[in-house]
C-alpha cells in the first residue's frame, strides 16, 4: 500500500466530509436540498459544472484512451467541448426559467400530465445510473491500483461515501466538492502538462514528431481510424457526445442552482472555458503516457487504459506526484456520483413521489425523506451494476449514457421550447422511443456481446456493429417525439404554448 497516496486519500474524503457536515447544517427545506436554494454564484456554478463534466471518463478514460489508441481518443475530448454550444445557445436559459428542481418540471411547465413526469423521471434515473456505473468502474480500478484493495471492496467504499454526500448535505454539499475537486483537477492537470510539454522542450512540433515512433501504431497514431474503423460508429459517437450533454440530468439541474437565466447564462459560459482548457490539456495526459509509461505497462495495470493518467504521474512525479493525482481522481469521482446520485434522488421524491404518488400534496419533511431514501436504493443498484462492468473503458461508458440523453431527453426539451403543435402524445412517445431504442441497441451491440471470452460481458455475435448506438437512436427520438404528435390526433393548447415561449425567454 502507498502510505503517502493513502494519507492524500484520507485528507480529501477527510475534507469534503466536512463539507457535507457544514451544508447539512443549511439544507432544511426542498429547495435547500435539491438547488441549494438557488444562492451560487455564476462563477461558482461555472466551477461546479466543470467539476461535475470532468468525470472519470475525462481524466481516466480519455488520457487512456489517446494513450492507446491516438487521435480517436481526441474524439472524446472535441465532442465533450462541443456539447457546450448546444448548452449555451438551446437549454440552459429556458430551462432555469421554466423549471423549479428537476428536468420534469421544465417539460411539466407546458405538459401538466402526470404520465409525461413519471416517464421524463424515468429517463433521468436511468441515465443518472448509466453515468454512474462509469464512475465506480473508474473508482474500483483507481483504488485497487493504488491500495492494493480487492475491486468490490473498493466500489463499495466509494458508493458509501457519495450516499453520505448526498443524504446530509444535498445539493449544497455537493456544489461545494464539486467546486473543490475542479480546482484540485485543474492544478493536478496542469502540473503534469506542464512537465510533458517540458520533456519535449516545449515544442508542439518536436512533440508530435516523437509520438510517430512512441508506441506500437508507430505513425498512425497521430491518424484517425485506429480504434473507430467504422465510420458511422465515429459518427455515431460524436452525434451522442455533442448532442447528449444537453439532456444529462445531472448537468441540467445544476441550472436551477443560481437565482436567474441570466446567471445560468454566464456559468455555462465560465465552464465551456473551464472545460476546455482542460480537454486541452488532455492531449499532453495522453501523449505523454504512451511516451513515458508506454503501451504494455498501461495495459498491464488495466486493459482499457483508465490507469493511464496517475501511471504517467508516477513516471514523472515519483510517489508524491503519484499520491496527488490518484487523490485527486479519487475527489473526481466523489464529486461526480454525487451529483449522479442527488439527480436521479430528485427525479425519484419530487417527480414520483411529490407529484404522482402523492399528488402534488407532499410536505416538505416527506419530500427530503424520500429522496434520502431514494439516495440510498440509487447508490445500491448502481454498485451492483458496476460490478459486472469492470473491464469496460470508462470514457466509452459516459459516451453510451450521452448516447441515451440525447435520445430520450434532447427531442422533447427542444420540442417543448420550440414546437407550437407538440402535445402531451407526442412527449410520452418521444421519451419512451428514445431510451428504448438507445438500451436495446446498447444490449445486442459489441459492448454486450463477443466471440472472445473476457472481452465483453456476454459470448456470442453482435446483432449490430455500431459501438455507440447515437446515428440511430437519437433520430428515432425525434421521430418518436414527431409521430407521437401528429397521429394522436390531440390538438396542443397555442396559448399555453405562447406562455411558454414569452417564459422561457424572459423569465416572466
Amino acid at each position: 500500500m502507498n502510505t503517502l497516496a493513502f494519507t492524500l486519500f484520507l485528507a480529501i474524503v477527510g475534507l469534503t466530509l466536512v463539507i457535507t457536515y457544514f451544508a447539512s447544517k443549511r439544507t432544511n427545506t426542498t429547495s435547500d436540498f435539491y438547488t441549494a436554494d438557488s444562492s451560487l454564484t455564476g462563477f461558482q456554478n461555472g466551477l461546479a459544472i466543470a467539476g461535475d463534466y470532468m468525470s472519470a471518463a475525462s481524466f481516466l478514460g480519455i488520457a487512456g484512451m489517446v494513450a492507446l489508441s491516438g487521435f480517436d481518443g481526441f474524439f472524446y475530448s472535441i465532442g465533450f467541448l462541443v456539447a457546450y454550444l448546444v448548452v449555451l445557445y438551446l437549454v440552459a436559459e429556458p430551462l432555469r426559467n421554466l423549471g423549479k428542481y428537476t428536468m420534469a418540471d421544465m417539460i411539466a411547465a407546458r405538459f401538466n400530465d402526470k404520465t409525461v413526469r413519471g416517464v421524463a423521471a424515468l429517463n433521468t434515473i436511468s441515465i443518472s445510473i448509466f453515468y454512474m456505473i462509469a464512475q465506480l468502474v473508474g473508482a474500483g480500478a483507481l483504488i485497487k491500483l493504488l491500495l492494493g484493495i480487492d475491486y468490490v471492496y473498493s466500489v463499495l467504499i466509494v458508493g458509501t461515501l457519495m450516499t453520505i454526500y448526498v443524504v446530509f448535505g444535498g445539493m449544497m454539499a455537493t456544489s461545494w466538492v464539486q467546486i473543490v475537486k475542479a480546482l484540485l483537477l485543474m492544478a493536478g492537470t496542469f502540473i503534469i502538462s506542464i512537465i510533458v510539454f517540458g520533456k519535449f522542450d516545449f515544442s508542439v512540433l518536436k512533440m508530435f514528431d516523437a509520438m510517430q515512433t512512441a508506441t506500437p501504431l508507430g505513425e498512425k497514431f497521430l491518424n484517425p481510424g485506429n480504434k473507430f474503423t467504422n465510420p458511422l460508429d465515429t459518427i455515431s459517437l460524436n452525434l451522442a457526445l455533442v448532442l447528449g450533454t444537453a439532456g444529462l440530468p445531472h448537468i441540467l439541474i445544476r441550472f436551477f442552482t443560481v437565482k436567474d437565466a441570466i446567471t445560468a447564462r454566464k456559468s455555462v459560459v465560465y465552464a465551456t472555458w473551464i472545460i476546455g482548457a482542460f480537454y486541452v490539456m488532455t492531449i499532453f495526459l495522453g501523449f505523454g503516457a504512451a511516451a513515458f509509461v508506454g503501451y504494455d505497462k498501461i495495459v498491464a495495470a488495466n486493459a482499457a487504459g483508465n490507469m493511464a493518467a496517475p501511471l504517467l504521474a508516477e513516471a514523472l512525479g515519483g510517489d508524491f506526484l503519484f499520491a496527488f493525482v490518484s487523490a485527486v481522481a479519487f475527489a473526481t469521482i466523489l464529486a461526480v456520483v454525487a451529483g449522479l446520485v442527488l439527480s436521479a434522488a430528485s427525479a425519484f421524491a419530487h417527480d414520483f413521489y411529490s407529484h404522482i404518488v402523492r399528488r402534488g400534496h407532499a410536505t416538505e419533511k416527506e419530500q427530503i425523506v424520500a429522496a434520502r431514501w431514494a439516495s440510498i436504493g440509487v447508490a445500491i443498484l448502481s454498485i451492483l451494476l458496476a460490478l459486472f462492468a469492470q473491464k469496460m473503458n470508462v470514457a466509452f461508458l459516459v459516451s453510451l449514457a450521452f448516447a441515451v440523453a440525447a435520445s430520450a431527453n434532447l427531442p422533447v426539451i427542444l420540442f417543448t421550447i420550440f414546437w407550437k403543435r407538440f402535445n402531451t402524445a407526442g412527449a410520452v412517445t418521444g421519451m419512451i422511443v428514445g431510451l428504448a431504442s438507445s438500451l436495446i441497441l446498447v444490449a445486442i451491440s459489441p459492448n454486450v456481446w463477443s466471440p472472445e471470452q473476457g472481452v465483453a460481458i456476454l459470448v456470442g455475435d453482435p446483432l449490430v456493429s455500431l459501438t455507440n448506438p447515437g446515428i440511430i437512436s437519437i433520430p428515432l427520438g425525434f421521430i418518436g417525439a414527431y409521430l407521437g404528435t401528429v397521429l394522436s390526433g390531440k390538438k396542443a393548447d397555442a396559448k399555453k404554448f405562447d406562455e411558454i415561449l414569452v417564459k422561457a425567454n424572459t423569465g416572466m
